[in-house]
């Protein structure tokens, strides 16, 4: 079940003024149609949480795209509960963009190959970021080849970073499933890194915001090892309008106001296109060989 959230954007009007003109039975031109677009993501919190986040930058994005037109635009939110519905979204268009993980992307590409990529978000400068690997402070552990019999932390089953990239990384350091003493998916980030500062776990992968967090907080987890993450791509659905699509491309690449970007942990937004995942993608079609031979 979805959610619906709006806000106009319209310029200001004088709705007293037109109110009199019409009882005096002036004449008066119909208003000019505005464009309505979609954007859609699942709600992995609460739905107002998501709300909050993600409101200001499609407000400014709006305005944005407004500018480029020539017209009045207003951009909905749809919120879905759960991941792979948050997919189908843009897969089966019924939003018309979207903001989707690395790995997320490369699979409803595979889906839905009339997808296109609108922007890559830029993260402090860079079409990337680093991923971590990260044990507890007080580990004796000082190389990835080292956690040979050790437990690990992953994060979710579907995450770029969390799955794809740190498994991945394991086996270029010769490690596959079956050499690990145990691993559990675990979701979230957060939950990653706490479980390593327990104990719970000898070893997790990370994004290092969510790491440099949770050692500020006091987490007694320190880097093992760092591994680069391409940034979030922005994505249209099949069968958008081509000047829409074109005018939310320049809109995003627009985007300046950092203050309307921060609550989503990234500064703009930078040109991007399906070529710039074919790492994730080559990450995902080796994953089945960190399972080889799994007993």
């Amino acid at each position: 079940m979805s959610i619906l959230f709006t806000r106009r954007h319209t310029l200001c009007s004088l709705a007293a003024a037109l109110g009199i003109a019409v009882a005096a039975g002036f004449n008066t031109a119909p208003a000019e149609a505005k464009v309505v677009l979609t954007f859609g993501t699942y709600a992995p919190d609460k739905p107002s949480a998501m709300v909050a986040q993600l409101r200001p930058t499609l407000d400014v994005i709006a305005e944005e795209t407004s500018k480029v037109l020539g017209e009045e635009v207003e951009i909905k939110l749809q919120l879905v509960k759960g991941y792979e519905a948050g997919v189908d979204l843009i897969v089966n268009g019924d939003v018309d963009f979207t903001r989707l993980g690395p790995a997320s992307y490369v699979f409803a590409k595979e889906s839905q190959p009339g997808l296109s990529v609108l922007a890559m978000e830029n993260k402090n400068g860079a079409k990337s970021f680093n991923g971590i690997i990260a044990v507890h402070r007080d580990s004796a552990l000082g190389d990835v080849s080292e956690l040979r019999g050790h437990s690990f932390a992953f994060g979710s089953k579907r995450s770029t970073l969390g799955r794809y990239f740190s498994q991945l990384t394991l086996m270029r350091a010769g490690l596959y499933a079956r050499d690990l003493a145990r691993y559990d998916y675990l979701g979230r980030h957060d939950k990653v890194g706490r479980a390593v500062g327990s104990g719970l776990f000898d070893a997790g992968a990370l994004e290092e915001t969510t790491f440099k967090k949770l050692v500020d907080k006091g987490v007694p987890i320190r880097a093992l090892y760092k591994f680069r993450n391409s940034t979030r791509p922005w994505v249209a659905r099949a069968g958008l309008d081509p000047r829409i699509e074109g005018a939310l491309r320049k809109a995003l690449l627009n985007v300046t106001d950092r203050a309307a970007l921060r609550a989503l942990r990234f500064d703009g937004f930078f040109e991007g296109d399906d070529s710039d995942y074919e790492p994730t993608r080559e990450a995902i079609r080796q994953n089945p060989q960190f399972f080889a031979q799994l007993q």
